[in-house]
């Protein structure tokens, strides 16, 4: 995801690099939807879009997006539980 919007604002994922500077901009607050806020994605009102700041904000998502290796390339990693007896925490005598 690079950009979307809910309502009237628009949401933008900034990545962890831009998300402060982003931030300090007008019209720009932290994402937070469940009342934890997400980290590397900004809500921009819809007050503060123009012709002029739209593709600014715009473009700020697709550059972080782009940086992103393609989906389904990296594999995931699954942790698995594992069952340990407390006879196997024991240090072993040599």
């Amino acid at each position: 995801m690079a950009c979307g919007v809910m309502g009237g604002d628009l949401l933008v994922r900034t990545g962890p690099a831009a998300n402060q500077e982003a931030l300090a901009r007008p019209f720009a607050r932290p994402m937070d939807f469940t009342g934890r806020v997400m980290r590397g994605f900004v809500i921009v009102e819809g007050a503060g879009l123009s012709e002029t700041s739209l593709p600014d904000w715009v473009a700020l998502g697709l550059a972080f997006a782009a940086s992103l290796p393609p989906r389904g390339s990296v594999p995931t990693v699954r942790a698995r539980k594992v069952r340990v007896s407390p006879a196997q925490l024991r240090p072993r005598r040599r």
